[in-house]
């Protein structure tokens, strides 16, 4: 079981820079060209306040989970 939480850690990584890239790059940026409002103040909290809570808590959890802080300990 503590093999697969450290693969799964791998996993949670992966996740983050996915999550990264589509914040970025799918919803944020193209935001900016629209000329709107509305979409400028999406873009803006995408970009700056939900990309980086996503990516850290994605990426903390499975740095932890590859690092083995998860594993069960056998005392």
């Amino acid at each position: 079981m503590n093999q697969l939480k450290r693969i799964l850690g791998i996993v949670w990584i992966a996740l983050a820079i996915a999550a990264a890239y589509f914040c970025v790059f799918v919803f944020g940026l193209p935001k900016f060209s629209s000329g709107k409002q509305e979409d400028l103040v999406f873009g803006i909290i995408i970009l700056f306040i939900l990309t980086p809570l996503i990516v850290a808590g994605l990426g903390t959890f499975g740095y932890y989970a590859l690092m083995g802080d998860y594993d069960e300990k056998n005392d």
